[in-house]
């Protein structure tokens, strides 16, 4: 059954993380990532950060729900959005580093499921009362930033010689989940809110053909910066359940 309150989001993606680590793979770091979001989202909710609390957790599961729902259909051999698929696929690749399965997952949740989750949350003329909790999100990310580098730096020795050769991991963390997909994440939802419900579909599957190209670059960045990084992934530290276990915690 699909989860309907963030308890049951966050028993699903404990589910996901356990299989992913008996398993060895790599297709659980995203859901241990998330959860930790996910787990901070549920305490806001309860210490009343949000201005409409009850809207907030509908949000979160709906929004969950796109990420679960298209894990289960990987699961049955069934195929999702291109972009789910990018990154369920990148999960049987040697050469992805730890913080590409993540951006992959963040590309098709945040860049593509967002934007649809906010606008079923408050549709139509709804939404610009939703902003205000929805932009409080970023600082709830940002809180959390300092000890996701440093789960990254227990798993990479070599992290220092990665962020002098494409940027702080740091930033580009915070600017691919915040400044950039977040934001463009609300325009989406804003189009959505002012297109007839008829042809969200479409303008669904547009917008997943812009987010999983943008994936194949996550993927495949180009030479000067896929060498190092190959560099890098030769010497990550420890096996998938314990780098699980370093995003988790």
């Amino acid at each position: 059954m699909r989860p309907t309150t963030i308890d049951g989001v966050l028993t699903e993606l404990d589910r996901r993380i356990a299989h992913a680590r008996s398993t060895s793979s790599s297709l659980g770091y995203f859901p241990a990532l998330y959860r930790r979001v996910t787990a901070r989202i549920q305490q806001g909710v309860r210490d009343g950060e949000f201005e409409d609390d009850e809207r907030m957790e509908r949000m979160d599961v709906v929004f969950a729900n796109r990420y679960l729902d298209a894990c289960a259909a990987h699961d049955a051999g069934a195929r999702s959005t291109a972009a789910w698929q990018l990154s369920f696929e990148a999960g049987r690749m040697w050469p992805p580093l730890v913080l590409q399965h993540l951006l992959l997952g963040m590309n098709a949740h945040i860049n593509l499921d967002l934007g649809v989750a906010a606008a079923e949350t408050a549709p139509g003329q709804a939404l610009p009362s939703f902003q205000k909790d929805f932009n409080h999100i970023n600082t709830i990310l940002a809180s959390l930033l300092d000890s996701v580098k440093a789960d990254l730096e227990a798993i990479w020795p070599l992290l220092g010689r990665f962020d002098h050769a494409i940027g702080s991991t740091e930033d580009v963390i915070a600017n691919f989940s915040m400044r950039k997909a977040r934001g463009a994440a609300w325009a989406f939802a804003e189009e959505l809110a002012a297109t007839p419900i008829a042809q969200h579909p479409a303008a669904i599957a547009r917008r997943d053909a812009e987010v999983t190209a943008f994936g194949h670059f996550l993927l495949r960045p180009g030479f000067f910066i896929q060498a190092p990084m190959l560099l890098v992934r030769v010497f990550e530290r420890g096996t998938v359940p314990s780098k699980i276990d370093h995003l988790a915690s």
